[in-house]
């Protein structure tokens, strides 16, 4: 783990919305809700320093997507500036679970609950998350009341 490791909870990474992310109608395609927010969980990570080459070359893990749901709520368009916060829900032993929120200037257009699994590349089995990442991610954790998210268990 590198020494730049951040607190700050949540994550916010920004993006633009290119004409290769919409549809013939200068509309965000649903499936690339989660490229963009592949790219602001790698971002995450990063900035908590533990960014995936060093995962997998100092750990030997990595983190999986296990399970994702996505609740899209407005359309984002061509040209249209998004920011992804990011925010942990809950920590488990070997996984975590997450809260991106992709914003436009009008509000969220899409929401995603997204479950990690932290593995071991070329096994199929759960590995337990090293200390040094749940200290690190515990920083992400979002204060929120229990009733806002029912189902925070990690797998």
């Amino acid at each position: 783990m590198t020494d730049h490791a951040k607190t700050a909870a949540p994550h916010r990474h920004t993006l633009r919305v290119y004409y290769e992310d919409t549809d013939a109608a200068g509309v965000v395609y649903y499936a690339n809700y989660l490229r963009f927010a592949e790219r602001a969980r790698t971002e995450a990570l990063r900035a908590l320093g533990i960014p995936h080459a060093e995962m997998v070359d100092r750990f030997g893990l990595m983190f999986v997507v296990r399970r994702v749901e996505v609740d899209y709520l407005r359309p984002a368009r061509i040209d249209d500036s998004l920011t992804v916060v990011t925010e942990a829900l809950a920590i488990g032993g070997a996984s975590v679970v997450l809260r991106q929120d992709v914003q436009g200037t009008a509000g969220s257009c899409a929401v995603l609950r997204v479950r990690l699994a932290c593995v071991k590349p070329g096994e199929e089995k759960p590995a337990r998350l090293p200390p040094q990442w749940r200290q690190v991610l515990e920083a992400m954790l979002a204060e929120r009341p229990a009733s806002v998210e029912s189902d925070t268990r990690p797998a």
